[in-house]
């Protein structure tokens, strides 16, 4: 079964493995090696065979029963089957089926035995009469496999169906009556019995014979076909009424059969002596329109007294009747029914009269005659009908109420209610119908029309008559209505803001002003204007400009914030109609500014690029004022504000500077270290994106305290000049302390001599204003109890002069201020400083000292 390779150890398959065969393997393999003395091992090895599912499943009939009864009682066993798989697991196991919708079913009664049983009521005159299918086995392997076997079931037929006497017909368990004439010959057919059985033909063979006769000596009856003739001719002393039971029996064991009871009435030979007669002289029927072919109008009943065919009535039209009449109506000869013949039209004809004739089959044959009229009742069967005689359109929108617009006619070829017809429009319409005549009606205007809202009209005209169901028809009209100039032009604002960017370009496009006009063509073409307005001597049309067609709004110019800051104006909006009509709408421009306008510095003053020179005591205190930096910036307010801050500081401990109000004061007291000269340089930034700033350079000296001095003042504030420059005197010398010494002894007698007047323009100075606190205030107001030590230093002179005041008593006050820039300046002053006024409030003495 397996074959084992000596020199590698494989282990293949030699022969087809068959699980159903052998399922399991065990073999010792033993291995050696190639010495001399050879040495050897083994193992032992275990091969199991896996299943696959190759084997259909198996299927086998133990027993069948066949051909069975029709009543055969539920859970009969037809048949007992088996089956088997030889494989294993799912695919040795195996599931049994039959064909659906089958009187049979199959049931497990052990293991893998299944009984095919009767699950239904087996009825041979109702299902098949045999059956052939499958019983399919199959297994649940992946994929299955099956087999299946035929089966071939017959039902036989069971007597279980009675014979049903089908001629002569009766009512269930009523006497049948035939009538017979007493010369009726020998062997006349008197009736017929028919009987048939559902069951198989043997079962269903029918025979007849007489179960009960009131003389078997005059009828006989044919066993096989049920025929029943007489056996001789009737005399006067044979009964008038005869009494026939007669039995079909069918071919069964044990048989089944049925019975049916003829009353024989024999009748004297009649004399045709009695004309048919209707039930009536006259007949009135009516006759609803387009009734369907073939319906019943009318059933005439004529009777003839006589016997036999002497009172057998055929009907017929008499000469009278219209061919018309005749083709429209059928009439029955044999029954006196008149039908309808073709499709009845009220509108064609409402009335239809005929005579009817009723004869007997006799040999002189009689007749009689009745009138028959027929009136057609109208249905309603027809649409109503509406014209448009008259339709005006396209019409203004403005056209007045109770103007015409169309003109209509309805109609209806029905009568009555059928015909009586309604007109109506949609509602939620501005128009109304008027009946103007019988039948016409007109379209007027009933409410103001506005083309804007609604542009046109689809009209229904709807016409329904009152029948039942009633009938209608419409037709529509399409009303289109023309545009007048009834609306003004519209914005969609009242009013505009409209920012615009200073520095624009001259031309640029600043807003779109477009109006609306709903009405149509010249009506709704718009254009647009500037209502002029000047302000300070300017037109608003040598700034601003409008498109006419469009409304787009154009800056004529570049503005400037810092000189223009709004304009506010009218833009008009006139549609071409005639005669036109117009809206204006305000626009308010809000010029916004743009960061374009750099800081200027207006403190302290210098010449433009020059460097700002101060003086300082050596001796000031710490936190003392040194200068402080004002700078403007006339853009906005946003944009406007200042920040300073250092941009090169000699030294950085020395000096601070605050960033909001641009003080300058000393963090320190100077030290006999600290360079004589100091240079500082600030910016001031403005708020802008991007900032936009501008530079001061400040050169500071500091110079030793100058000696005291006191003198009295008077109230009138004083004005001197002091030199600016102290180094300057010592490169002039000795020689030139003499004669300024003389001027000042000169000075000092006309002042002890005069008061000096009150100057209406004081002299252009910068101040710096000291206290013996060590504190610098500058450009302010103050109201102090203290006195202050003041250096004044002229710009224009070169000259320097000390005022050395007394210290004032405790309690008095004095007010020191500013003058702002500007005031008072001469021609000949370089300097933009302001000018100090100092006002006393109590006299003091005061010396003068000349360097």
């Amino acid at each position: 079964m397996f074959k084992l390779n000596p020199e590698n150890g494989e282990i293949r398959v030699k022969e087809m493995v068959n699980y159903e065969d052998f399922k399991l393997y065990e073999m010792e393999v033993i291995a050696s090696d190639k010495g001399l003395n050879s040495l050897s091992g083994h193992c032992n090895l275990t091969i199991q065979v896996t299943d696959m599912n190759d084997n259909h499943p198996e299927i086998s009939i133990k027993s069948f029963k066949s051909p069975i009864k029709e009543n055969e009682p539920l859970n009969t066993v037809i048949a007992v089957v088996s089956v088997s798989d030889k494989d294993s697991g799912d695919n040795g196991i195996v599931d049994l089926s039959i064909p659906k919708n089958m009187p049979f079913k199959l049931r497990e009664s052990s293991d893998n035995y299944y009984e095919l049983v009767v699950s239904e009521p087996l009825d041979r005159e109702k299902i098949e009469k045999e059956f052939l299918f499958h019983i399919e086995a199959r297994d649940s392997g992946s994929p299955p496999l099956s087999s299946n076997v035929t089966v071939h079931i017959i039902i036989v037929d069971q007597n279980d169906n009675a014979p049903v006497i089908v001629s002569p017909w009766r009512a269930h368990g009523s006497v049948v009556e035939e009538k017979i004439p007493r010369s009726t010959d020998k062997g006349s057919l008197v009736a017929k019995v028919i009987a048939l059985d559902t069951d198989s033909v043997h079962n269903s063979r029918i025979t007849y014979q007489f179960l009960q006769v009131t003389d078997a000596t005059l009828f006989s009856l044919d066993q096989y076909n049920g025929e029943i003739r007489t056996m001789r001719m009737f005399s006067y002393r044979d009964p008038r009424h005869q009494r026939l039971v007669v039995v079909a029996k069918d071919n069964g064991q044990p048989a089944l059969s049925a019975t049916v009871t003829i009353n024989i009435i024999v009748r004297v030979l009649d004399v045709n002596d009695n004309a048919p007669s209707f039930d009536k002289d006259k007949y009135f029927v009516n006759v609803m329109e387009n009734s369907p072919i073939g319906s019943l109008v009318v059933k005439l009943n004529a009777t003839d007294l006589d016997e036999g065919s002497n009172s057998d009535v055929v009907y017929s039209y008499s000469l009278y009747t219209s061919e018309r009449t005749q083709n429209m109506f059928k009439l029955n000869p044999e029954n006196g029914e008149i039908r309808v013949k073709e499709m009845v039209n009220y509108e064609d004809f409402k009335l239809y009269e005929m005579e009817v004739i009723a004869s007997d089959k006799g040999l002189n044959s009689l007749s009689g005659h009745c009138n028959l009229t027929i009136q057609v009742t109208d249905m309603n069967d027809n649409h109503p009908e509406i014209s448009i005689k008259s339709f005006k359109s396209p019409i203004k929108e403005n056209e007045p109420i109770d103007t015409v617009i169309a003109v209509v006619s309805v109609s209806d070829k029905d009568s009555g209610d059928n015909g009586i017809v309604d007109l109506n429009i949609p509602k939620n319409m501005p128009f109304k119908l008027r009946e103007s005549s019988d039948n016409y009606y007109e379209l007027v205007v009933s409410e103001p029309l506005d083309r804007e809202k609604v542009p046109e009209y689809d009209i229904t005209f709807t016409v329904t008559d009152r029948g039942s169901p009633p009938l209608s028809d419409n037709e529509t009209m399409t009303l289109e209505l023309l545009d007048v100039n009834d609306n003004v032009p519209q914005f969609p604002q009242s009013f505009y803001t409209i920012r615009v960017m200073e520095n624009n370009a001259p031309g640029a496009l600043l807003s779109s002003l477009t109006a609306f006009d709903p009405d149509l063509h010249e009506n709704q073409y718009l254009v647009y204007f500037i209502i002029e307005k000047e302000i300070a001597n300017t037109s608003m049309s040598m700034l601003f400009s409008i498109n006419p067609e469009n409304g787009n709004l154009y800056a004529l110019k570049t503005f400037d914030y810092e000189i223009e800051k709004e304009f506010l104006f009218h833009i008009e909006a006139r549609d071409s109609g005639s005669p036109p009509l117009s809206s204006n709408v305000t626009v308010h421009i809000i010029i916004v500014d743009q960061n374009d306008n750099a800081p200027v510095i207006v403190s302290p003053w210098r010449a433009h690029g020059s460097v700002v020179e101060e003086k300082i005591p050596r001796s000031t205190d710490k936190g003392s004022l040194v200068a402080k930096v004002i700078a403007l910036d006339t853009d906005s307010v946003h944009n406007s504000r200042i920040t300073y801050q250092f941009l090169q500081v000699t030294d950085a401990t020395l000096f601070s500077l605050d960033q909001y109000n641009g003080e300058i004061r000393t963090m320190r007291m100077f030290s006999y270290r600290d360079p004589r000269h100091q240079r500082l340089v600030v910016v001031a930034k403005d708020n802008g994106q991007p900032a936009l700033s501008a530079t001061v350079t400040i050169k500071l000296s500091t110079v030793e305290t100058a000696v005291k001095a006191y003198s009295d003042m008077t109230e009138m504030p004083l004005e001197y000049d002091i030199f600016s420059d102290l180094n300057l005197y010592l490169v002039i010398g000795l020689g030139s302390v003499s004669f300024l010494l003389l001027i000042t002894i000169l000075v000092t007698i006309v002042l002890k001599c005069q008061k000096p007047k009150p100057s209406k323009t004081a002299a252009p100075c910068r101040n710096s204003v000291i206290s013996e606190r060590n504190s610098t205030i500058a450009d302010s107001t103050l109201v102090s109890n203290d006195a202050y030590w003041y250096s004044l230093f002229l710009a224009e002179t070169r000259k320097g002069k000390l005022v050395v005041r007394q210290p004032m008593p405790k309690g008095s006050r004095y007010i020191v201020s500013s003058i702002p820039r500007g005031t008072g300046l001469t021609d000949t002053s370089d300097s933009a400083a302001s000018t100090l006024q100092v006002s006393i409030s109590t006299h003091f003495s005061y010396c003068l000292l000349t360097v």
